[in-house]
């Protein structure tokens, strides 16, 4: 069976818009699971231009499925990570102007920095994941750091421009899951998926867990949150 982790960032986003406590992306974890959610991530950016600290904490103490948290390698998040003890923690790159992550953490040039913050989050008994292109050479470097999955990022596959372009970046995110599966490495995917793109990636195989943000958030906005979650877990089932 597929996992489905739902991204609960924007919730936060709506409610930072205003500075107000509404709406809580703690009790649409809540409802995001009574949907059939496998998993809850959110990404604690350093600028907390979403989620707060504060919510990391709680949604520790009410997740019942798996807390995944989005962070950058820095030891102020590391030290974060081992205290609220999530269940899995995902490595991505963060810069303050972009609207949401551009890219794949480039684990080939970090492998040396990226080391000691794996080996210190994996002694704390947290799974680590990196976010990562779908290019063998980040793969084969996340093995090199001890890393226990990898998270295929699927934005160019996304935003391709063409069906042949697509199809380009299909057949890349193919080589990286086996590329990740031959490794050893357990197999997440995300970014920019929706209720119609996601059908080919599901097809593929060997992708364990797929986290999803935007698209069921704004889904959600028209149908409740449960139905949303419930539909997008359906196309994972069939």
């Amino acid at each position: 069976m597929i996992r489905l982790g739902i991204n609960v960032d924007h919730v936060a986003t709506v409610r930072q818009a205003r500075a107000t406590t509404a709406p809580d992306p703690v009790t649409a974890a809540a409802l995001a699971e009574l949907g059939g959610a496998d998993g809850i991530t959110v990404h604690l950016r350093e600028d907390r231009r979403h989620i707060q600290d504060r919510d990391v904490h709680l949604l520790r103490q009410t997740v019942q499925s798996r807390l995944n948290l989005e962070m950058a390698a820095t030891y102020e998040m590391v030290a974060i990570a081992c205290d609220v003890g999530p269940d899995c923690v995902t490595l991505v790159p963060e810069k303050r102007q972009e609207l949401t992550t551009e890219g794949g953490l480039d684990v080939v040039s970090a492998r040396d920095w990226l080391l000691p913050r794996i080996d210190t989050l994996r002694a704390a008994g947290i799974v680590v994941s990196l976010f990562v292109d779908p290019d063998p050479a980040q793969i084969d470097a996340a093995v090199q750091v001890n890393a226990d999955c990898v998270e295929i990022h699927t934005g160019a596959y996304c935003d391709a421009p063409s069906a042949g372009a697509q199809m380009a970046q299909l057949h890349k995110i193919e080589q990286a899951i086996a590329t990740a599966q031959r490794a050893g490495l357990t197999v997440h995917a995300g970014h920019g998926l929706d209720y119609f793109n996601i059908r080919p990636v599901v097809a593929l195989q060997g992708i364990v867990e797929f986290n999803i943000g935007h698209s069921i958030i704004a889904r959600a906005i028209m149908v409740g949150m449960q139905q949303a979650v419930a539909e997008m877990k359906a196309l994972l089932v069939r």
